[in-house]
Protein backbone atom coordinates (compact mmCIF):
# COMPACT_ATOMS: atom_id res chain seq x y z
CA UNK A 1 0.00 0.00 0.00
CA UNK A 2 1.27 3.48 -0.87
CA UNK A 3 2.35 5.43 2.23
CA UNK A 4 0.73 8.81 1.63
CA UNK A 5 1.75 11.88 3.66
CA UNK A 6 -0.64 12.90 6.42
CA UNK A 7 -3.17 15.56 5.40
CA UNK A 8 -3.63 18.08 8.22
CA UNK A 9 -6.90 19.93 8.70
CA UNK A 10 -6.42 23.67 9.18
CA UNK A 11 -10.09 24.70 9.40
CA UNK A 12 -9.85 25.94 13.00
CA UNK A 13 -6.35 27.31 12.43
CA UNK A 14 -7.66 29.57 9.65
CA UNK A 15 -10.49 30.84 11.86
CA UNK A 16 -8.08 31.92 14.59
CA UNK A 17 -5.64 33.39 12.06
CA UNK A 18 -8.40 35.75 10.91
CA UNK A 19 -9.23 36.85 14.48
CA UNK A 20 -5.52 37.33 15.22
CA UNK A 21 -5.27 39.83 12.38
CA UNK A 22 -8.63 41.53 12.98
CA UNK A 23 -8.19 41.95 16.74
CA UNK A 24 -4.57 42.97 16.23
CA UNK A 25 -5.72 45.85 14.02
CA UNK A 26 -8.40 46.84 16.54
CA UNK A 27 -6.10 46.68 19.57
CA UNK A 28 -3.23 48.54 17.91
CA UNK A 29 -5.50 51.19 16.38
CA UNK A 30 -6.96 51.95 19.82
CA UNK A 31 -3.42 52.02 21.20
CA UNK A 32 -2.38 54.65 18.65
CA UNK A 33 -5.48 56.73 19.45
CA UNK A 34 -4.60 56.56 23.16
CA UNK A 35 -0.99 57.57 22.48
CA UNK A 36 -2.11 60.68 20.61
CA UNK A 37 -4.75 61.43 23.26
CA UNK A 38 -1.93 61.64 25.81
CA UNK A 39 0.14 63.89 23.55
CA UNK A 40 -2.80 66.00 22.35
CA UNK A 41 -5.73 65.87 24.83
CA UNK A 42 -8.13 67.31 22.27
CA UNK A 43 -8.08 63.93 20.52
CA UNK A 44 -10.29 62.74 23.39
CA UNK A 45 -13.10 64.49 21.54
CA UNK A 46 -12.26 63.14 18.09
CA UNK A 47 -15.80 61.77 17.63
CA UNK A 48 -17.43 64.87 19.05
CA UNK A 49 -18.64 65.78 22.52
CA UNK A 50 -21.70 63.58 22.30
CA UNK A 51 -19.58 60.44 22.03
CA UNK A 52 -16.71 61.66 24.22
CA UNK A 53 -17.84 59.35 27.04
CA UNK A 54 -17.08 56.35 24.85
CA UNK A 55 -13.83 57.59 23.33
CA UNK A 56 -12.01 59.08 26.31
CA UNK A 57 -8.80 57.56 27.64
CA UNK A 58 -10.34 55.76 30.62
CA UNK A 59 -12.93 53.99 28.44
CA UNK A 60 -10.52 53.01 25.65
CA UNK A 61 -7.51 51.97 27.71
CA UNK A 62 -8.90 48.61 28.96
CA UNK A 63 -10.20 47.95 25.44
CA UNK A 64 -6.65 48.42 24.12
CA UNK A 65 -4.95 46.16 26.67
CA UNK A 66 -7.60 43.44 26.50
CA UNK A 67 -7.78 43.51 22.69
CA UNK A 68 -4.01 43.01 22.49
CA UNK A 69 -3.75 40.43 25.31
CA UNK A 70 -6.98 38.44 25.00
CA UNK A 71 -7.66 39.25 21.35
CA UNK A 72 -4.52 39.44 19.22
CA UNK A 73 -2.15 37.39 21.40
CA UNK A 74 -4.64 34.74 22.52
CA UNK A 75 -5.92 34.25 18.96
CA UNK A 76 -2.31 33.85 17.84
CA UNK A 77 -1.73 31.24 20.55
CA UNK A 78 -4.86 29.32 19.52
CA UNK A 79 -4.04 29.55 15.79
CA UNK A 80 -0.48 28.29 16.25
CA UNK A 81 -1.55 25.47 18.58
CA UNK A 82 -4.05 24.06 16.08
CA UNK A 83 -1.26 24.18 13.47
CA UNK A 84 1.80 23.13 15.47
CA UNK A 85 -0.04 20.54 17.57
CA UNK A 86 -1.11 18.51 14.55
CA UNK A 87 2.33 18.57 12.97
CA UNK A 88 4.51 17.69 15.94
CA UNK A 89 2.06 15.05 17.20
CA UNK A 90 1.65 13.56 13.69
CA UNK A 91 -2.13 13.55 13.78
CA UNK A 92 -4.86 15.41 11.89
CA UNK A 93 -7.84 16.98 13.62
CA UNK A 94 -9.96 15.54 10.81
CA UNK A 95 -9.35 12.08 12.29
CA UNK A 96 -11.60 12.94 15.24
CA UNK A 97 -15.08 14.39 14.67
CA UNK A 98 -15.24 15.23 18.38
CA UNK A 99 -11.98 17.22 18.30
CA UNK A 100 -13.09 19.07 15.18
CA UNK A 101 -16.43 19.91 16.81
CA UNK A 102 -14.70 21.09 20.01
CA UNK A 103 -12.26 23.21 17.97
CA UNK A 104 -15.06 24.97 16.08
CA UNK A 105 -17.09 25.39 19.29
CA UNK A 106 -13.95 26.86 20.89
CA UNK A 107 -13.69 29.44 18.12
CA UNK A 108 -17.34 30.52 18.00
CA UNK A 109 -17.74 30.77 21.76
CA UNK A 110 -14.49 32.74 21.88
CA UNK A 111 -15.86 35.13 19.24
CA UNK A 112 -19.11 35.63 21.18
CA UNK A 113 -17.12 36.29 24.36
CA UNK A 114 -14.91 38.83 22.59
CA UNK A 115 -18.04 40.64 21.37
CA UNK A 116 -19.41 40.68 24.94
CA UNK A 117 -16.11 42.09 26.23
CA UNK A 118 -16.09 44.90 23.63
CA UNK A 119 -19.71 45.90 24.31
CA UNK A 120 -19.34 45.78 28.11
CA UNK A 121 -16.09 47.77 28.22
CA UNK A 122 -17.42 50.41 25.82
CA UNK A 123 -20.44 50.68 28.11
CA UNK A 124 -18.17 51.19 31.12
CA UNK A 125 -19.13 47.90 32.76
CA UNK A 126 -15.94 46.86 34.54
CA UNK A 127 -14.62 45.37 37.78
CA UNK A 128 -11.76 47.92 37.67
CA UNK A 129 -9.13 45.17 38.10
CA UNK A 130 -6.36 45.49 35.53
CA UNK A 131 -6.42 42.73 32.87
CA UNK A 132 -9.41 41.29 34.78
CA UNK A 133 -12.05 43.91 34.02
CA UNK A 134 -14.81 41.50 33.01
CA UNK A 135 -17.91 40.89 35.11
CA UNK A 136 -18.85 37.40 36.27
CA UNK A 137 -21.03 36.26 33.31
CA UNK A 138 -18.15 36.95 30.90
CA UNK A 139 -15.69 35.32 33.31
CA UNK A 140 -17.75 32.12 33.23
CA UNK A 141 -17.79 32.19 29.42
CA UNK A 142 -14.00 32.66 29.40
CA UNK A 143 -13.58 29.63 31.66
CA UNK A 144 -15.66 27.53 29.25
CA UNK A 145 -13.57 28.80 26.29
CA UNK A 146 -10.40 27.89 28.17
CA UNK A 147 -11.66 24.41 29.05
CA UNK A 148 -12.42 23.82 25.36
CA UNK A 149 -8.85 24.89 24.53
CA UNK A 150 -7.54 22.40 27.10
CA UNK A 151 -9.70 19.61 25.69
CA UNK A 152 -8.26 20.42 22.27
CA UNK A 153 -4.69 20.18 23.58
CA UNK A 154 -5.06 16.96 25.57
CA UNK A 155 -7.42 15.41 23.03
CA UNK A 156 -4.83 15.83 20.28
CA UNK A 157 -2.07 14.53 22.57
CA UNK A 158 -4.26 11.54 23.41
CA UNK A 159 -4.53 10.35 19.78
CA UNK A 160 -0.98 11.29 18.71
CA UNK A 161 1.27 9.08 16.61
CA UNK A 162 4.50 10.74 17.75
CA UNK A 163 5.44 9.22 21.11
CA UNK A 164 7.73 12.05 22.25
CA UNK A 165 6.28 15.43 23.17
CA UNK A 166 8.30 18.13 21.43
CA UNK A 167 9.31 21.01 23.73
CA UNK A 168 6.76 23.38 22.17
CA UNK A 169 3.96 21.10 23.38
CA UNK A 170 5.30 21.41 26.95
CA UNK A 171 5.02 25.18 26.70
CA UNK A 172 1.47 25.05 25.32
CA UNK A 173 0.42 22.73 28.17
CA UNK A 174 2.00 25.13 30.68
CA UNK A 175 0.10 28.02 29.07
CA UNK A 176 -3.19 26.22 29.54
CA UNK A 177 -2.56 25.13 33.13
CA UNK A 178 -0.95 28.41 34.25
CA UNK A 179 -3.65 30.75 32.96
CA UNK A 180 -6.40 28.40 34.19
CA UNK A 181 -5.03 28.59 37.74
CA UNK A 182 -4.39 32.34 37.63
CA UNK A 183 -7.74 33.29 36.12
CA UNK A 184 -9.82 31.15 38.46
CA UNK A 185 -8.21 32.41 41.66
CA UNK A 186 -7.99 36.10 40.72
CA UNK A 187 -11.54 36.30 39.43
CA UNK A 188 -13.23 34.84 42.49
CA UNK A 189 -16.16 37.22 42.86
CA UNK A 190 -19.65 37.46 44.29
CA UNK A 191 -22.57 38.89 42.26
CA UNK A 192 -23.91 41.85 44.23
CA UNK A 193 -27.47 40.54 43.84
CA UNK A 194 -26.35 37.68 46.13
CA UNK A 195 -24.20 39.74 48.47
CA UNK A 196 -25.18 41.08 51.88
CA UNK A 197 -23.92 44.04 53.90
CA UNK A 198 -22.41 43.43 57.40
CA UNK A 199 -25.78 44.22 58.97
CA UNK A 200 -27.41 41.51 56.88
CA UNK A 201 -29.18 43.86 54.49
CA UNK A 202 -29.17 43.22 50.74
CA UNK A 203 -26.43 45.04 48.77
CA UNK A 204 -28.37 45.10 45.51
CA UNK A 205 -26.97 46.30 42.20
CA UNK A 206 -27.28 45.19 38.57
CA UNK A 207 -27.53 41.44 37.99
CA UNK A 208 -24.19 41.40 36.14
CA UNK A 209 -22.28 43.41 38.77
CA UNK A 210 -19.97 41.68 41.23
CA UNK A 211 -17.50 42.35 44.02
CA UNK A 212 -14.16 40.64 44.58
CA UNK A 213 -13.90 37.92 47.22
CA UNK A 214 -10.68 39.61 48.38
CA UNK A 215 -10.18 43.03 49.90
CA UNK A 216 -7.40 45.53 50.53
CA UNK A 217 -3.85 44.20 50.58
CA UNK A 218 -4.98 40.63 49.91
CA UNK A 219 -6.80 41.77 46.78
CA UNK A 220 -3.68 43.60 45.59
CA UNK A 221 -1.48 40.54 46.22
CA UNK A 222 -3.76 38.18 44.32
CA UNK A 223 -4.27 40.73 41.52
CA UNK A 224 -0.55 41.16 40.85
CA UNK A 225 0.20 37.49 41.28
CA UNK A 226 -2.30 37.18 38.43
CA UNK A 227 -1.28 40.31 36.50
CA UNK A 228 2.41 39.57 36.31
CA UNK A 229 1.86 35.91 35.53
CA UNK A 230 -0.63 36.75 32.81
CA UNK A 231 2.52 38.19 31.20
CA UNK A 232 4.34 34.95 32.04
CA UNK A 233 1.79 32.53 30.62
CA UNK A 234 0.32 34.79 27.94
CA UNK A 235 3.23 36.86 26.63
CA UNK A 236 6.16 34.54 27.38
CA UNK A 237 5.51 30.81 27.65
CA UNK A 238 3.36 30.32 24.49
CA UNK A 239 5.56 32.68 22.46
CA UNK A 240 8.58 30.56 23.42
CA UNK A 241 6.54 27.55 22.25
CA UNK A 242 6.11 29.24 18.87
CA UNK A 243 9.74 30.12 18.29
CA UNK A 244 10.97 26.66 19.32
CA UNK A 245 8.89 25.28 16.45
CA UNK A 246 8.95 27.98 13.79
CA UNK A 247 12.63 29.03 13.93
CA UNK A 248 14.04 25.51 13.39
CA UNK A 249 11.32 24.81 10.83
CA UNK A 250 12.01 27.95 8.83
CA UNK A 251 15.81 27.86 9.07
CA UNK A 252 16.37 24.11 8.76
CA UNK A 253 18.52 24.24 11.89
CA UNK A 254 17.98 21.98 14.90
CA UNK A 255 17.52 23.72 18.26
CA UNK A 256 20.97 24.50 19.67
CA UNK A 257 20.37 22.70 22.97
CA UNK A 258 17.34 20.62 23.86
CA UNK A 259 18.61 20.30 27.46
CA UNK A 260 18.80 24.08 27.77
CA UNK A 261 15.22 24.35 26.54
CA UNK A 262 14.12 21.98 29.34
CA UNK A 263 16.16 23.79 32.00
CA UNK A 264 14.70 27.11 30.89
CA UNK A 265 11.21 25.64 30.91
CA UNK A 266 11.37 24.45 34.51
CA UNK A 267 13.18 27.64 35.55
CA UNK A 268 10.34 29.75 34.15
CA UNK A 269 7.72 27.53 35.81
CA UNK A 270 9.26 27.77 39.29
CA UNK A 271 10.51 31.36 39.28
CA UNK A 272 7.91 33.40 37.40
CA UNK A 273 5.08 32.62 39.81
CA UNK A 274 6.89 34.35 42.69
CA UNK A 275 7.83 37.60 40.94
CA UNK A 276 4.46 39.42 41.04
CA UNK A 277 5.27 41.11 44.35
CA UNK A 278 7.58 43.53 42.57
CA UNK A 279 4.45 45.42 41.42
CA UNK A 280 3.73 46.28 45.05
CA UNK A 281 7.04 47.72 46.29
CA UNK A 282 6.70 50.51 48.87
CA UNK A 283 3.09 49.48 49.57
CA UNK A 284 1.22 47.95 52.51
CA UNK A 285 2.28 44.47 51.39
CA UNK A 286 4.66 42.88 53.96
CA UNK A 287 8.27 43.83 53.31
CA UNK A 288 9.42 40.21 53.00
CA UNK A 289 6.89 39.69 50.16
CA UNK A 290 8.27 42.74 48.36
CA UNK A 291 11.84 41.53 48.81
CA UNK A 292 10.92 38.04 47.60
CA UNK A 293 9.33 39.55 44.49
CA UNK A 294 12.49 41.53 43.77
CA UNK A 295 14.83 38.57 44.32
CA UNK A 296 12.83 36.16 42.16
CA UNK A 297 12.57 38.82 39.45
CA UNK A 298 16.36 39.16 39.27
CA UNK A 299 16.89 35.37 39.27
CA UNK A 300 14.31 35.17 36.46
CA UNK A 301 16.97 36.55 34.10
CA UNK A 302 18.55 33.06 34.01
CA UNK A 303 15.76 30.98 32.44
CA UNK A 304 14.61 33.91 30.27
CA UNK A 305 18.05 34.45 28.80
CA UNK A 306 18.52 30.69 28.63
CA UNK A 307 15.62 30.48 26.18
CA UNK A 308 16.65 33.59 24.22
CA UNK A 309 20.30 32.53 23.88
CA UNK A 310 19.17 29.05 22.83
CA UNK A 311 17.12 30.64 20.05
CA UNK A 312 19.99 32.84 18.86
CA UNK A 313 22.52 30.00 18.96
CA UNK A 314 20.16 27.91 16.85
CA UNK A 315 21.32 30.13 13.97
CA UNK A 316 25.02 29.47 14.74
CA UNK A 317 26.87 29.19 11.44
CA UNK A 318 23.77 30.17 9.46
CA UNK A 319 23.62 33.90 10.05
CA UNK A 320 23.47 34.53 6.31
CA UNK A 321 19.88 33.31 6.52
CA UNK A 322 19.05 36.26 8.77
CA UNK A 323 20.21 38.63 6.03
CA UNK A 324 18.40 36.68 3.32
CA UNK A 325 15.08 35.88 4.99
CA UNK A 326 12.77 38.63 6.32
CA UNK A 327 10.81 35.99 8.22
CA UNK A 328 13.91 34.85 10.14
CA UNK A 329 14.73 38.52 10.74
CA UNK A 330 11.42 38.84 12.59
CA UNK A 331 12.17 35.82 14.78
CA UNK A 332 15.78 36.75 15.59
CA UNK A 333 14.86 40.33 16.46
CA UNK A 334 11.94 38.98 18.52
CA UNK A 335 14.45 36.90 20.52
CA UNK A 336 16.64 39.98 20.95
CA UNK A 337 13.73 42.06 22.24
CA UNK A 338 12.90 39.18 24.59
CA UNK A 339 16.43 39.48 26.00
CA UNK A 340 16.11 43.27 26.36
CA UNK A 341 12.73 43.05 28.06
CA UNK A 342 13.69 40.26 30.47
CA UNK A 343 16.77 42.19 31.57
CA UNK A 344 14.92 45.49 31.88
CA UNK A 345 12.09 44.03 34.00
CA UNK A 346 14.36 42.60 36.72
CA UNK A 347 16.32 45.89 36.82
CA UNK A 348 13.06 47.78 37.42
CA UNK A 349 12.19 45.28 40.19
CA UNK A 350 15.26 46.30 42.24
CA UNK A 351 13.92 48.48 45.05
CA UNK A 352 16.27 51.42 44.53
CA UNK A 353 15.53 51.53 40.80
CA UNK A 354 11.81 51.00 41.36
CA UNK A 355 11.73 54.07 43.59
CA UNK A 356 12.42 56.11 40.44
CA UNK A 357 10.66 53.93 37.86
CA UNK A 358 7.34 53.12 39.54
CA UNK A 359 4.28 54.87 38.07
CA UNK A 360 6.44 56.39 35.30
CA UNK A 361 6.41 55.89 31.55
CA UNK A 362 9.55 53.77 31.78
CA UNK A 363 7.24 50.94 32.83
CA UNK A 364 5.10 51.59 29.73
CA UNK A 365 8.25 51.45 27.58
CA UNK A 366 9.25 48.13 29.17
CA UNK A 367 5.87 46.58 28.50
CA UNK A 368 5.82 47.70 24.88
CA UNK A 369 9.36 46.69 23.87
CA UNK A 370 8.32 43.22 25.06
CA UNK A 371 4.84 43.13 23.53
CA UNK A 372 5.61 44.87 20.23
CA UNK A 373 9.11 43.52 19.73
CA UNK A 374 8.84 40.01 21.17
CA UNK A 375 5.17 38.99 21.12
CA UNK A 376 4.05 40.94 18.05
CA UNK A 377 7.04 40.05 15.89
CA UNK A 378 6.85 36.36 16.80
CA UNK A 379 3.12 35.98 16.17
CA UNK A 380 3.43 37.73 12.79
CA UNK A 381 6.40 35.50 11.90
CA UNK A 382 4.40 32.41 12.86
CA UNK A 383 1.46 33.47 10.68
CA UNK A 384 3.81 34.28 7.80
CA UNK A 385 5.23 30.76 8.04
CA UNK A 386 1.80 29.15 8.37
CA UNK A 387 -0.03 31.08 5.63
CA UNK A 388 1.53 29.33 2.58
CA UNK A 389 0.96 25.91 4.13
CA UNK A 390 -2.54 26.65 5.38
CA UNK A 391 -3.80 28.39 2.22
CA UNK A 392 -1.57 26.45 -0.23
CA UNK A 393 -0.30 29.70 -1.73
CA UNK A 394 3.06 31.44 -2.00
CA UNK A 395 3.63 34.49 0.21
CA UNK A 396 2.45 37.43 -1.90
CA UNK A 397 5.45 39.71 -1.41
CA UNK A 398 8.68 39.14 0.48
CA UNK A 399 9.81 42.68 -0.33
CA UNK A 400 6.66 43.97 1.38
CA UNK A 401 7.54 41.76 4.36
CA UNK A 402 11.03 43.29 4.50
CA UNK A 403 9.63 46.84 4.31
CA UNK A 404 7.18 45.99 7.07
CA UNK A 405 10.03 44.66 9.23
CA UNK A 406 12.06 47.88 9.03
CA UNK A 407 9.04 50.17 9.52
CA UNK A 408 7.94 48.24 12.61
CA UNK A 409 11.46 47.99 14.00
CA UNK A 410 11.79 51.77 13.73
CA UNK A 411 8.38 52.10 15.41
CA UNK A 412 9.37 49.90 18.37
CA UNK A 413 12.69 51.73 18.83
CA UNK A 414 10.99 55.15 18.79
CA UNK A 415 8.38 53.87 21.23
CA UNK A 416 10.59 52.40 23.92
CA UNK A 417 13.41 54.97 23.75
CA UNK A 418 10.96 57.86 24.11
CA UNK A 419 9.32 56.13 27.06
CA UNK A 420 12.67 55.33 28.70
CA UNK A 421 13.67 59.01 28.55
CA UNK A 422 10.20 60.19 29.59
CA UNK A 423 10.03 57.73 32.48
CA UNK A 424 13.43 58.50 33.98
CA UNK A 425 12.77 62.23 33.53
CA UNK A 426 9.46 61.83 35.37
CA UNK A 427 11.00 59.85 38.20
CA UNK A 428 13.82 62.35 38.74
CA UNK A 429 11.52 65.40 38.56
CA UNK A 430 9.05 63.89 41.03
CA UNK A 431 11.85 63.35 43.54
CA UNK A 432 13.69 66.65 43.04
CA UNK A 433 13.48 69.18 45.89
CA UNK A 434 14.91 72.60 46.68
CA UNK A 435 17.14 73.68 49.59
CA UNK A 436 14.05 74.01 51.81
CA UNK A 437 12.89 70.45 51.17
CA UNK A 438 9.97 71.51 48.98
CA UNK A 439 9.23 69.77 45.70
CA UNK A 440 11.12 71.54 42.91
CA UNK A 441 8.51 70.82 40.22
CA UNK A 442 4.73 70.72 40.09
CA UNK A 443 2.97 67.84 38.38
CA UNK A 444 2.08 70.04 35.39
CA UNK A 445 5.80 70.85 34.98
CA UNK A 446 6.48 67.18 34.30
CA UNK A 447 3.57 66.96 31.87
CA UNK A 448 4.90 69.91 29.87
CA UNK A 449 8.43 68.51 29.70
CA UNK A 450 7.22 65.09 28.51
CA UNK A 451 5.12 66.36 25.60
CA UNK A 452 7.79 65.80 22.89
CA UNK A 453 8.36 62.23 24.08
CA UNK A 454 4.64 61.50 24.07
CA UNK A 455 4.51 62.75 20.48
CA UNK A 456 7.43 60.49 19.50
CA UNK A 457 5.67 57.57 21.22
CA UNK A 458 2.55 58.24 19.15
CA UNK A 459 4.60 58.29 15.93
CA UNK A 460 6.32 55.03 16.92
CA UNK A 461 2.98 53.36 17.59
CA UNK A 462 1.59 54.66 14.30
CA UNK A 463 4.55 53.20 12.38
CA UNK A 464 3.96 49.83 14.05
CA UNK A 465 0.27 49.97 13.10
CA UNK A 466 1.17 50.82 9.49
CA UNK A 467 3.47 47.80 9.46
CA UNK A 468 0.71 45.60 10.85
CA UNK A 469 -1.68 46.77 8.14
CA UNK A 470 0.99 45.83 5.58
CA UNK A 471 1.19 42.42 7.25
CA UNK A 472 -2.60 42.00 7.03
CA UNK A 473 -2.56 43.03 3.34
CA UNK A 474 0.27 40.58 2.59
CA UNK A 475 -1.63 37.70 4.21
CA UNK A 476 -4.83 38.69 2.37
CA UNK A 477 -3.05 38.75 -1.00
CA UNK A 478 -1.32 35.45 -0.18
CA UNK A 479 -4.74 33.80 -0.01
CA UNK A 480 -5.28 34.65 -3.70
CA UNK A 481 -1.76 33.91 -5.02
CA UNK A 482 -0.85 30.90 -7.18
CA UNK A 483 -1.46 27.45 -5.64
CA UNK A 484 1.62 25.50 -4.57
CA UNK A 485 2.32 22.01 -3.24
CA UNK A 486 3.33 21.41 0.37
CA UNK A 487 6.61 19.88 -0.84
CA UNK A 488 7.64 23.25 -2.31
CA UNK A 489 7.31 24.84 1.10
CA UNK A 490 8.82 22.04 3.17
CA UNK A 491 12.09 22.60 4.98
CA UNK A 492 13.86 20.64 7.66
CA UNK A 493 11.96 20.73 10.90
CA UNK A 494 12.13 19.72 14.55
CA UNK A 495 11.39 16.02 14.96
CA UNK A 496 10.79 15.85 11.20
CA UNK A 497 7.40 17.57 11.62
Amino acid sequence: MENRPLEYDYTVTKMFMFTTILLGIVGMLIGVILAFQLAFPGVNLFLGEGLAEYTNFSRLRPLHTDAVIFGFTLSGIFATWYYVGQRVLKVSMAESKLLMFLGKLHFWLYLVTVAAVVVSLFAGVTTSKEYAEFEWPIDIAIVVVWVLFGLGIFGLIGIRREKSLYISVWYYIATFLGIAMLYLFNNMEIPTMLASAPDGSHVGGNWYHSISMYAGTNDALVQWWYGHNAVAFGFTVPIVAMIYYFLPKESGQAIYSYKLSLLSFWGLMFLYLWAGGHHLLYSTVPDWVQTMGSIFSVILILPSWGSAINMLLTMKGEWQQVAASPLIKFMILASTFYMFSTLEGPIQAIKSVNAIAHFTDWIVGHVHDGVLGWVGFMIMAALFHMAPRVFKREIYSKSLMTTQFWIQTLGVVLYFTSMWIAGITQGMMWRAHDEFGNLAYSFIDTVTVLHPYYTIRGVGGLLYLVGFLMFAYNIYKTMSARPVEESELQSASPMGA
